[in-house]
């Protein structure tokens, strides 16, 4: 089952698992929403709350959630899948939920479900690329890994944006999340197409590398021009005000429409990522792939279709503790770069 079919990704999703003839139910909280696109692609529907998703997740062996902000859905979801013996995945990218969906581990193993949130570019490519540096590098105690897109946000990532802009930056220090400054370092990655300074951000991989190879300090980055130092600190309290978030929402509806096709088959996006022990040995490494809602696309089915054929242990999951570091090297369009030894 897809939830959320009828958002931009989800659409992309749908669009794409038709292609490869695999027939998801397109699921979704609204009949005149979701009922076009399931007659459009000749597949089977069913719309219900997701106070009402127990009942409806008959005969479902795995739900792909696409509906965010995640924050609002994912726990509804994750309870009728515990209460159904139906696996989960979703393509989060909030910190938060991986903490939230983390936390209910022992339950997931008593149910014998996988919990496996991240399984779009939210986590797929960073969550690999740390597995494969600390898999050289075993005793790394920190790690950084930045990121840069092309091709502009869908109105759910908006949304989400949004939603969180006035939490202010998150790290992990010694195994803790904390909460600091956006943008309270900036450091040059080393990405395919050349460096660039980037800026810390909270990303989901300091919830889920550290599940993922248990590096106790890390910080994620991107490129954030003009969105850094004494900017950040007029905006961020703005968006903390009901009111401001409000009319943002109400904006994005109205003027985000997500990258068309043309778009993002010119775009596209790198990852770098670096790991240092106490002895201050490093290894770094890069990866670029396709545009970042056509990765997600590929990772999320491939992620179902794993799911489908079994082997993964019960419980929760990152991508790459689930299907191994190796699996973003499956994805269409990914090249994945040499990991180097020493400074990069």
């Amino acid at each position: 089952m897809l939830y959320g079919a009828n958002g931009y990704t989800g659409t992309l999703i749908a669009e794409l698992a038709v292609r490869r003839g695999e027939r998801p139910v397109l699921a979704g909280r609204s009949v005149e929403k979701v009922a076009p696109l399931a007659d459009r692609l000749g597949l089977e529907h069913r719309c219900f709350a997701l106070s009402a998703a127990q009942s409806a997740l008959e005969g479902v062996e795995v739900v792909l959630h696409c509906a965010g902000p995640f924050s609002a859905t994912s726990a509804p979801l994750v309870d009728a899948c515990l209460a159904t013996g139906t696996h989960y995945a979703d393509v989060t990218g909030e910190i938060d939920v991986f903490e939230a969906v983390a936390a209910r581990d022992a339950d997931a193993r008593a149910a014998g479900v996988v919990l496996l949130p991240g399984v779009g570019f939210d986590v797929v490519p960073t969550d690999c690329l740390a597995a494969l540096l600390v898999a050289e590098l075993p005793s790394a105690t920190s790690l950084d890994l930045a990121f840069t897109t092309g091709g502009g946000a869908s109105p759910g990532t908006a949304r989400t944006a949004l939603e969180g802009g006035g939490g202010g930056g998150r790290v992990r220090v010694g195994g803790e999340l904390r909460r600091v400054p956006v943008a309270h370092r900036a450091i040059v990655a080393r990405f395919p197409s050349g460096p660039r300074r980037v800026a810390s951000i909270p990303w989901g991989d300091v919830s889920t590398a550290h599940r993922s190879t248990g590096v106790p300090d890390i910080t994620t980055y991107t490129v954030l021009p003009g969105l850094t130092g004494p900017l950040h600190g007029l905006v961020a309290p703005l968006l903390r005000a009901p009111a401001v978030r409000r009319a943002g929402l109400a904006l994005v509806g109205k003027l985000v429409r997500g990258p068309g096709e043309r778009v993002r088959a010119r775009s596209r996006c790198e990852v770098w990522g670096r790991v240092r022990d106490e002895a201050g040995r490093t290894v770094s490494g890069a990866l670029s792939g396709p545009n970042p809602y056509d990765l997600t696309a590929d990772s999320a089915l491939r992620a179902v279709r794993r799911l489908l054929a079994g082997g993964v242990p019960a419980g929760t999951h990152t991508p790459s503790s689930a299907f191994g570091a190796d699996f973003v090297r499956e994805l269409d369009g990914v090249v994945v770069g040499d990991l180097v030894p020493g400074e990069q």
